[in-house]
């Protein structure tokens, strides 16, 4: 299984050599389809090779992500393996109406929650159809320009490691600042809290030491893009001249700085007194 572009935010420039490498030696490559908004329409994971796929639909096509959310999304297939899809599959008969189809012998059989999560798949479907083709399109190059346009403007303060054009995503780094200062990056994402900003994700990928991984996506303007800048720019300043003021925060929300390390040794698992 392989993500093009990977978290990172990198499109592998030899994903052509990679696919036949393991063709070559009889297996099959499967593509992980979280990145799918880097991509719709600009790039097809068919022709780098994939065999397998599936599509996320919470990020690319508006399901939230997180809190429990949707874990539904389609799986596509090259022709060769359309034979052995789960059964039932949904087909249009000679009216032009649709029908399950169990009559499959080579099928794996019938999935489990075959439903999934219906609600969520519909409004997917719906978001699909409402901008069309070429609106997906321009989804995709608005979540890489609104990712460049951020990248840019943070390694100007913050460390960039791949200091290249990325996709719809990038990695920052707070380092160096915790080198010089002792502020983490979980520092940092606690004190955009204080502002008013959801923290990005931080600590993933693990191969970047204090790693943020920032994805705009894009449904940014150009102005909450600079608000965003502005503020993580404000937060590194001041963690250099007062870094208490960030290892402490944050102090405007309703849950303040817990003590991680009690809560794991002693969890509080009972609501009330």
């Amino acid at each position: 299984m392989l993500t093009n572009p990977n978290t990172l935010g990198l499109f592998e420039d030899h994903i052509l050599e990679i696919t036949q490498a393991v063709h070559a030696a009889g297996g099959l490559m499967y593509y992980d389809g979280a990145n799918a908004n880097a991509l719709m329409g600009n790039s097809r994971p068919g022709d780098m090779g994939f065999d397998l796929m599936h599509l996320n639909l919470h990020k690319t096509f508006s399901i939230p992500h997180g809190g429990g959310g949707a874990g539904a999304g389609p799986i596509g297939v090259a022709e060769r393996f359309v034979e052995f899809l789960p059964t039932p599959v949904a087909r249009r008969d000679g009216r032009g109406e649709y029908r399950l189809d169990f009559e499959r012998p080579k099928s794996i059989g019938p999935m489990r929650s075959f439903w999934s999560n219906f609600a969520h798949v519909v409004r997917a479907l719906t978001y699909v159809y409402a901008n069309g083709g070429e609106g997906l399109t321009k989804i995709s190059q608005l979540a890489v320009l609104n990712a460049n346009y951020v990248r840019v403007a943070v390694k100007g303060f913050l460390e960039t490691p791949y200091d290249e054009p990325c996709r719809h995503e990038f990695i920052a780094s707070a380092q160096a600042l915790k080198r010089a200062t002792g502020v983490r990056a979980l520092d940092i994402a606690k004190a955009l809290l204080d502002r008013g900003y959801h923290a990005p994700t931080i600590y993933f990928p693990l191969l970047v030491p204090e790693c943020i991984m920032i994805e705009p996506t894009e449904t940014e303007s150009k102005e909450t893009l600079d608000e965003f800048i502005a503020a993580l720019r404000e937060i590194v300043e001041t963690a250099k001249s007062d870094p208490a003021a960030i290892m402490n925060a944050p102090v405007n929300t309703v849950v303040g700085r817990i003590d991680e390390t009690r809560a794991a040794r002693q969890p509080d698992l009972r609501w009330g007194s």
